[in-house]
């Protein structure tokens, strides 16, 4: 499917997962991109499984669901164990939580660990900003939208008590997500 770029984040409730996901859809959209954003969780709004797809069309998208990740961000073990499957084979990308998530050997994907907990303790002072920093890293290592899109979306959607924190957490995220292109 040329000209579709498919993503999806994972983790449990309580993590982020459907802030993030709407963030990244909404900054698509801002580029003039065709986008669809499909959210499930469990029955238990925290601490059960948790996951947002995002698709990118360059034209009408015809199915709004996700088929094979071209990205995949896990910020949960439970969520890496029950997605790593359908992570595109050859040039798919994951980019996991180093806190949260020990990756297992899967041929022909590429997965990079983010300190995305560490990071947002030990520089932000907070934990709940890891979805941001995993965010940054995500739009840095795909280029699937820019940095300026995703920070007018956060002005847009994140209430103004937290929005200086999500746009550092957006920054300490790219930065950690220069290290996967280099």
């Amino acid at each position: 499917m040329p000209g579709i770029t498919q993503i999806r984040l994972g983790g449990f409730g309580g993590q982020g997962i459907v802030l993030a996901g709407v963030l990244l859809g909404h900054a698509g959209v801002l580029e003039g991109k065709q986008v669809s954003v499909s959210n499930s969780y469990g029955v238990a709004a925290r601490g059960s499984d948790c996951k947002s797809e995002i698709i990118f069309a360059q034209g009408p998208i015809d199915y709004p669901h996700l088929i094979a990740a071209d990205f995949f961000v896990a910020m949960s073990q439970g969520a890496y164990d029950s997605f790593i499957k359908d992570v595109r084979p050859g040039s798919g990308l994951v980019l996991l939580d180093s806190g949260f998530v020990k990756p297992r050997e899967v041929p022909q994907v590429t997965q990079k660990a983010i300190p995305a907990t560490n990071a947002a303790i030990a520089r932000l002072k907070e934990r709940q900003a890891a979805n941001i920093v995993l965010l940054g890293a995500l739009v840095e290592a795909s280029g699937i939208v820019s940095a300026k899109a995703v920070q007018k979306a956060i002005r847009t959607q994140i209430d103004e008590r937290f929005r200086a924190l999500n746009l550092k957490a957006l920054s300490l995220g790219m930065e950690l997500g220069r290290q996967v292109h280099g």
